[in-house]
């Protein structure tokens, strides 16, 4: 899955896809997932934040 265009996409839709990718292949480091594709993670926080998400470090996704 690619999320360059994360935003344009349904935003219950990207936090499932962004904590699976979180969880199955950056051991929770938001940061490592922003650079791998090229996103920012402002953006990306903030798109999630619009429904409510909130990146959690000490758990490493979004709730």
């Amino acid at each position: 899955m690619n999320l360059t265009n994360f935003e344009s996409m349904d935003t219950i839709m990207l936090m499932s896809i962004v904590n699976l990718k979180l969880r199955d292949d950056f051991n929770g480091d938001l940061n490592e997932l922003a650079v791998f594709f090229d996103i920012d993670k402002a953006a990306l926080e903030s798109k999630l934040a619009t429904a409510g998400f909130e990146f959690l470090p000490e758990v490493g996704q979004f709730r």
